[in-house]
């Protein structure tokens, strides 16, 4: 076992007309556009397979079209998480997880479900998702993280749930959404929201060196003493944890550049 983990920073898809200009070099066919990310970006969270499934053949050409140790994160249809009863989500899981994704073989990453921000907590229902969650699907390990983006989700009894299924929550740096800062599986994903256009970096260099210390903490298996916890009573397992860090939403014109700025510092 390293001493420390892996730290991964990246952005939301590559399809982004405004990189056109920002990011990718002039002239640069859109079908390379996929390649060349991954030449300056180490992971990327896909988007689209929120709204619809896809096929295993464009698993498998997006796994030919990066490099070695360039991972996916894949954000899970919602068709799992946007319901009343999330105990009742098997058959949608299922579905999601046999559509082909292990197509991407070692460059399949943390799967985000993400939920919707009227979603309460309710903690038997919501274990019972949990439980659903598979850890290897056609003999790759699965890495699971949740998004909730209510409040009555900041509770000890949360952290403690996530922890006991080696399930992450993620860090969302955002104006609205609740933050999980609390390690509870064997890496940690955070989602950077509240970058500007304005910014050539997305984030003020002096915000992304922040953050660079504190992914560095994670990954040597420690917590940053400056981020709010939900359970600070609580005693996570000082292991090296792997990190994937996201620049999303707000500022993300120059979203890439945050993400290579950050990677240099890692």
């Amino acid at each position: 076992m390293t001493d420390t983990g892996t730290i991964r920073a990246g952005i939301g898809g590559w399809v982004f007309d405004a990189w056109n200009e920002s990011f990718y070099p002039a002239k640069l066919p859109k079908t390379k556009h996929l390649q060349y990310a991954g030449s300056q970006l180490r992971t990327i969270e896909v988007n689209g397979t929120y709204y619809g499934s896809q096929k295993p053949a464009t698993f498998a050409k997006w796994a030919s079209e990066v490099p070695d140790g360039f991972v996916f994160s894949l954000k899970a249809s919602r068709y799992c998480t946007n319901r009343k009863v999330l105990a009742e989500a098997a058959p949608s899981i299922e579905k999601f997880l046999t559509q082909g994704i292990t197509e991407l073989g070692d460059r399949l990453g943390p799967i985000l479900w993400q939920f919707m921000a009227t979603k309460t907590f309710e903690p038997e229902d919501f274990e019972a998702f949990l439980k659903l969650l598979p850890k290897t699907q056609d003999g790759i390990a699965l890495r699971h993280v949740v998004e909730p983006r209510h409040a009555s989700f900041q509770v000890p009894e949360f952290i403690e749930l996530l922890a006991k299924y080696n399930v992450a929550a993620v860090v969302a740096d955002h104006d609205d959404y609740p933050m999980f800062a609390d390690p509870t599986a064997d890496f940690v994903y955070a989602r950077l929201q509240r970058g500007t256009d304005e910014t050539p970096t997305c984030y003020p260099p002096e915000q992304i060196g922040q953050w660079a210390e504190r992914f560095k903490t994670y990954a040597d298996g420690g917590v940053p003493g400056d981020l709010p916890l939900v359970a600070p009573e609580r005693t996570a397992p000082n292991l090296p944890r792997d990190v994937f860090a996201f620049f999303i939403t707000g500022g993300k014109v120059n979203a890439p550049h945050g993400a290579m700025a950050l990677q240099k510092l890692v």
